[in-house]
C-alpha cells in the first residue's frame, strides 16, 4: 500500500464486496428472509463433490490476501522485506513499519477466509458464528493498526486515514452485534453502506496522496485542502447511499419482473423451529398427537 495501485486493489476488493452485499441485502429484504444467508445442511446433506464443498467468499479472501502479502514484502521486483530489526544498528531499531503492518492486515482477512473454508467444507456442521468472529476481528484489527498507521505522518495524511478508520470500525461493532443480533435488516444495510464508503473512500485516498487529479499534491499547510477532505468524504457518504438506493431499485425491478418459484422454499434445508410458540411447531404436534391417535 506504499503507492496508488496498493490502495487501488484493498480499495476495490472492499467496494465490490460492497456491492455484491448490496445486492444480497437488497433481494433479502424485498424477500422477507429472517436471516441474511441462510446457514448449509449438515455435511452428510451436502453435495458430494469436494468441489462444490469449497466456500466462494472464503477462497476469494485467501486468493487475494496471498498476493496482497506478497506484493507488500517483495514489490517491486526485487525487493525484500523481510527484516524487521536491523540486527546492525546498535540500537536496534524496527525496520519496514508499514509494510508490517500491510501483512499483518492482510493476514488478519487471510485468517477469516481459512476459519470460512473449515466451517463450510471440514466440519460436520456449519459454525455461522465463529465465521462472524473472525471476520469481525478481522476488521477490528485493520482499524487498530490504521489508528497507528498515522504515526509519522502530516496532518493532511493523518485526517484521512482516521476518516478510513471511521468506516472500519463501524463494520467491526456492527458484525459483533451481529453474532447476538443476526436477523436485524438495518444492521445489515449499515454494514453494507459502510462497507462501500471504506473501499470508495480507500481508491481516494490513494488517489489524494499518490495521483491528485489536479496534477498538483495536496499540502498539510493549506487549511482548504484539510477541510475538504472531510468535504469529499461526507459527498462519498451521499453517493454510497444512492448506490445502494439505486441497487435496491434495481433489485426491485429483477424481483417483479422474476418472483421466486412458490415451491423453490419447500425445497431448501431449512432450520427445524424449536420455539413452542411458532405455528409450524405447534401444526406439527397437534399432526404427531393426531397420528399417535391412529395408532
Amino acid at each position: 500500500m506504499t503507492d496508488f495501485a496498493g490502495h487501488l486493489f484493498p480499495g476495490l476488493l472492499l467496494f465490490f464486496s460492497g456491492l455484491y452485499y448490496a445486492m444480497l441485502v437488497s433481494l433479502a429484504i424485498l424477500r422477507g428472509q429472517r436471516l441474511l444467508v441462510s446457514p448449509l445442511p449438515p455435511r452428510d446433506k451436502r453435495a458430494r463433490g469436494w468441489l462444490q464443498k469449497l466456500p466462494i467468499e472464503g477462497l476469494i479472501k485467501v486468493a487475494v490476501c496471498i498476493p496482497g502479502m506478497a506484493g507488500a514484502l517483495f514489490y517491486p521486483l526485487g525487493s525484500n522485506r523481510l527484516a524487521i530489526i536491523d540486527w546492525e544498528d546498535p540500537e536496534r531499531k524496527f525496520l519496514y513499519h508499514n509494510t508490517w503492518q500491510h501483512v499483518t492486515i492482510y493476514s488478519f482477512l487471510l485468517i477469516s477466509g481459512l476459519v470460512d473454508i473449515v466451517s463450510q467444507s471440514w466440519l460436520a456442521r456449519q459454525q455461522v458464528r465463529l465465521e462472524q468472529a473472525a471476520l469481525a476481528l478481522a476488521f477490528q484489527g485493520t482499524a487498530l493498526l490504521l489508528l497507528s498507521h498515522t504515526e509519522g505522518k502530516n496532518v493532511l495524511e493523518a485526517r484521512a486515514h482516521f476518516l478510513l478508520v471511521l468506516p472500519i470500525m463501524l463494520i467491526a461493532q456492527v458484525l459483533t452485534i451481529e453474532l447476538w443480533l443476526p436477523d436485524q435488516p438495518v444492521l445489515w444495510v449499515f454494514k453494507v453502506w459502510m462497507l462501500l464508503l471504506s473501499g470508495s473512500w480507500f481508491v481516494h485516498l490513494g488517489s489524494i496522496i499518490f495521483l491528485p487529479i489536479t496534477g498538483h499534491p495536496w499540502r498539510a499547510d493549506k487549511p482548504g485542502d484539510v477541510m475538504f477532505l472531510t468535504t469529499f468524504f461526507c459527498w462519498h457518504l451521499i453517493l454510497d447511499a444512492l448506490l445502494m438506493a439505486g441497487v435496491y431499485g434495481l433489485c426491485s425491478l429483477w424481483q417483479h419482473r422474476y418472483p421466486p418459484q412458490q415451491g423453490a422454499k419447500s425445497t431448501k434445508y431449512q432450520l427445524c423451529p424449536t420455539d413452542p410458540t411458532t405455528e409450524e411447531l405447534k401444526k406439527l404436534l397437534v399432526e404427531m398427537n393426531q397420528e399417535s391417535g391412529r395408532i
